[in-house]
């Protein structure tokens, strides 16, 4: 049985994902370094970008992860889509209770959330810069509500744990209103969610707000739905024998793919509508990469993808710890000591994790 996407294929490209994640949160915590349009749509971030891209110097590879890095989160969201459809829809069994669902899922979540917030928040008290942590905002963070809170930016520290409201969100709406639904309800939630956006002010904190929370995320959320409901379909649609085949794409035509994509997304960056479809050509982007990477180099990434949850959640540790390198001293020798902390510590974060029972379902 062949399909568009193997399993070893969606590891390696959460292993894509996670390492542009990680490498964008360190480099846009620089002062001089261009910053993304991630939760709004800035002009002068794109002004910015234009300049370093037509007047590149030794930093530009610095200014790229910075400012396309966050985009490692649209791949999670796709691949979540994706793996739900296929744990819990192409299987014969009697489906969960919403209840059991979204408890199995949020203890799942905290599992991973509860070893990372209490390591960083030991790490802030004793470094500089400490945050201002307020016991509702903790206990909003713990339940993972903090995302729908007023000005969500200024209160979920580390900022990439924002992603846990939006996961507990997300797996909220699929059992509720996507589970064994039609796929075109799926289709045309993704369309109300992106009317939601396009109609809001580029710059205001109504789209900032909705892209905190899953209105802003169930484009690649929705899409990764979809293609794992309609691919097996097309396989035997055009398959002779009924079985679920998908005639594999050669590499000349996913290294196009690839080519075509990283300009559209450049070129996409520079206008708000098509801004808000770009989650669309990473996802193709990060798939022919994988699709074209020598095995060799596929284990590599397959390998960081298995880390991928404890990197998550362990990478903001070692930012904390070696931002000040990038800030006082030289930049890349900051990276490179980020990259290696942040790897062996997501290590052992893993060894914490793997130690706690896991929930069941």
């Amino acid at each position: 049985m062949k399909e568009l996407l193997t399993r070893k294929e969606c590891t390696a490209m959460r292993g894509i994902a996670i390492l542009a994640i990680m490498l964008h949160n360190y480099c846009h915590f620089i002062g001089k370094i261009v910053k993304e349009n991630e939760y709004q749509y800035l002009s002068f971030n794109n002004d910015r970008l234009w300049q370093v891209l037509t007047h590149p110097d030794a930093l530009l590879p610095v200014h790229l992860l910075s400012y396309f890095g966050h985009y490692g989160v649209p791949v999670f969201l796709f691949l979540s889509g994706f793996g739900l459809v296929k744990k819990y829809e192409e299987t014969s069994q009697d489906s969960c209770p919403p209840v059991r669902f979204v408890r199995y899922s949020y203890l799942k979540l905290l599992r991973l959330l509860i070893v990372g917030f209490v390591l960083f928040v030991c790490v802030d008290m004793v470094t500089p810069g400490r945050f201002p942590f307020h016991w509702d905002n903790v206990l909003a963070q713990l339940l993972m509500y903090i995302n729908v809170l007023p000005e969500p930016d200024k209160i979920i520290w580390p900022g990439i744990y924002w992603f846990f409201g939006l996961m507990i969100q997300f797996y909220i709406v699929y059992r509720l209103l996507l589970y064994r639904r039609s796929t075109w309800f799926v289709v045309a939630l993704i369309v109300i969610c992106w009317l939601l956006q396009m109609f809001c002010e580029p710059d205001g904190e109504t789209l900032n707000r909705l892209r905190y929370n899953c209105i802003g995320g169930m484009l690649p959320f929705g899409l990764g739905i979809i293609v794992a409901r309609i691919i097996p379909t097309l396989g035997k649609y055009f398959s002779h024998t009924g079985e679920k085949v998908f005639p594999r794409l050669g590499k000349l035509i996913w290294l196009f793919l690839a080519i075509l994509s990283c300009v559209l997304v450049f070129a996409m960056c520079f206008n708000f509508q098509t801004w808000l479809w770009i989650p669309v050509v990473i996802i193709i982007v990060c798939m022919a990469m994988v699709k074209l990477m020598p095995e060799c180099v596929q284990k590599v990434f397959v390998w960081f993808g298995s880390l991928s949850a404890a990197m998550f959640v362990a990478h903001p540790i070692a930012r904390k710890l070696f931002i000040t390198v990038a800030w006082k001293q030289d930049i890349y020798d900051g990276l490179m000591l980020y990259v290696i902390v942040a790897i062996a510590l997501s290590w052992a974060v893993k060894q914490i994790v793997d130690r706690i029972p896991k929930p069941t379902l």
